[in-house]
């Protein structure tokens, strides 16, 4: 019996080969591998599309989630500077286990005060100097608190001259806090101190970060023929319940998965869209932490002037990127900000030029306001879904080309279409470069519900494709846009805070300095204005921050 089966070793051996090979050649519609066939085969080919992830997958964050290693391993370099950068927005506060919950504990905005201390020279300012206020926090018992951690918003403004200026804000961790301003023009000025959290409302927030980032899930359909399956999707997924598909990019690394349809193959995915809101993240005692002219986003009041007069200019240190005077942005250092009032002026000034916006919805305002304030600028119908794109524009009497794409996942937006999810530094890899390239990026409100680990590693992929893209090309214009303050109301400040956002600008500035771009500064753009504050900030200001990008392109010394 041996001896007549090893007749047909040769046989054997030749179909498991041809299996193998078959195997090889047909990988994306294979789907149940182990984890070390896995890796072995995204090595041997690089067009992998999807195949099922291992169910033991490790835990990350320090055991926060049940996310998996999001993306790959960085380097020792990369974590040395991920930990500088999570160490620079270290918040101030208590303990964890030593932070109140109930209410009166907490900060009271009504029985905090701001104090306006005085001046060298008495109650004399003058344009140039620094202006300080004090501010004590107590709670809702009247007592003072004895820790930091609060988060405080202050801007100098005066309505008479439509001025206004970001101000800066020290927690000296005692309960105590220093806001400082710049003193920019002469004639009235008011100093405003906002409680947008509390710091007990704060260590919510963190918790939520480090462990709820699912309370954003994402679905995409998957379809074939007529059968069609919708699952959820985010970029890590508790693996013990079903199967996931992994659609990790090749080029970055960026993770991103769906739990497998029941019927389907994990290439048969159509489109990407949020899903929706997870319910019920904190418990009734939090909540009262975030309520609406209580403690979330209330004035503190002053305990006498709030008010001063400026006088006319001694010499002084600014440390502020501009402020508005006459409703008009005026930057202070770097480029200067000339007035586009008129479509000619726009016109003339993207003569020639490729403008490309790569972001979220708050960069796709300057698209839209750049359509609506140049006739010339006619817009193609790509039969893109509305607000989501990609979008494209243009101007053949004066070679103007204005593209916007989002950014991949994750991305908030109602349904893109699977064909249409790009990651932003492989889309700058794709660029040619030039004089007459402009390139405008603003990436950061759809990370606000994961760790920050999450958007630095994203922001480096795009820092290299920018290196790379400034080294070949080095004439190409930059342009990042910043985070803006937002309206908040309870259910918002669980997924949109600006607490979150505040951070995450932080990490922005940091990932980007020492690069040659123009950075936007639409934090203090919205802090500094009167107007409310909003996601996507009123036309006035966004006119402002676009003047900004149009001076960049042609400045002063250029505008012929």
């Amino acid at each position: 019996m041996s001896r007549s089966l090893s007749k047909y070793a040769p046989v054997f051996l030749f179909l498991a080969l041809s299996g193998v090979i078959f195997l090889l050649r047909n990988i994306h519609s294979v789907e149940k591998w182990n984890c070390h066939t896995i890796s072995t085969l995204y090595r041997l080919q690089s067009r992998i599309q999807s195949s099922l992830i291992p169910a033991n997958l490790p835990a990350i964050y320090r055991n926060h989630t049940f996310c998996a290693q999001l993306g790959q391993k960085p380097s020792p370099e990369d974590e040395l500077e991920e930990r500088y950068l999570l160490d620079s927005i270290a918040w101030p506060g208590p303990a964890p286990r030593s932070t109140p919950t109930a209410l009166p504990q907490t900060s009271d905005p009504v029985r905090s005060l701001f104090t306006i201390l005085p001046s060298k020279r008495g109650r004399e300012w003058h344009v140039g100097d620094q202006l300080e206020a004090l501010v004590q926090m107590r709670d809702f018992q009247g007592r003072l608190k004895r820790y930091g951690g609060d988060f405080l918003l202050a801007r100098l403004h005066s309505p008479e001259l439509g001025a206004g200026v970001a101000g800066k804000v020290l927690d000296h961790r005692s309960g105590l806090y220093s806001a400082s301003f710049p003193l920019l023009w002469e004639g009235p000025a008011q100093v405003e101190v906002t409680l947008v959290h509390p710091s007990e409302a704060v260590a919510v927030l963190q918790r939520l970060r480090e462990e709820r980032s699912d309370r954003v899930y994402f679905q995409s359909m998957f379809r074939l023929g007529s059968m069609s399956e919708t699952t959820v999707c985010n970029i890590c997924l508790p693996p013990n319940q079903q199967p996931l598909c992994n659609y990790t990019d090749l080029n970055t690394g960026e993770p991103w998965y769906c739990y497998k349809p029941k019927m389907l193959s994990c290439d048969t995915r159509i489109n990407h869209a949020k899903g929706g809101f997870l319910k019920h993240l904190i418990t009734n005692k939090e909540a009262l932490l975030f309520q609406s002219g209580v403690n979330l986003k209330v004035h503190i009041h002053a305990s006498g002037p709030d008010r001063i007069m400026v006088l006319p200019p001694r010499k002084g240190t600014l440390e502020t990127s501009g402020y508005y005077y006459r409703d008009s942005w005026r930057p202070l250092g770097g480029t200067e900000m000339r007035q586009f009032n008129e479509s000619s002026a726009i016109t003339q000034c993207l003569r020639n030029k490729v403008v490309n916006m790569y972001g979220d919805s708050t960069v796709r305002q300057w698209f839209q306001y750049l359509i609506e304030s140049t006739p010339e600028l006619k817009e193609f119908n790509l039969q893109s879904p509305k607000n989501v794109g990609p979008f494209m524009a243009v101007d053949s009497t004066h070679n103007i080309l204005l593209k916007y794409r989002c950014h991949g996942p994750p991305i908030r937006f109602s349904t893109v279409m699977s064909s249409e999810l790009r990651y932003i530094s492989n889309e700058l890899d794709g660029l040619p470069g030039g004089p007459n390239t402009v390139v405008v990026l603003s990436i950061w409100a759809h990370f606000s519900t994961f760790p920050v680990e999450v958007y630095i590693r994203r922001l480096r992929h795009i820092r290299r494709a920018l290196v790379r893209l400034l080294d070949r090309a080095p004439g190409t214009m930059v342009v990042i846009r910043s985070a803006n303050l937002q309206a908040l109301e309870q259910d918002v400040s669980l997924y949109n805070s600006d607490w979150f956002s505040v951070q995450l600008d932080e990490v922005l500035r940091a990932m980007f300095k020492g690069l040659n771009v123009l950075l936007v500064d639409a934090w203090q753009m919205t802090l500094a204005h009167r107007l409310p504050h909003a996601l996507h900030p009123h036309t006035t200001i966004i006119k402002n921050m676009v003047d900004m990008l149009l001076s960049h392109v042609c400045p002063e010394n250029k505008k012929s």
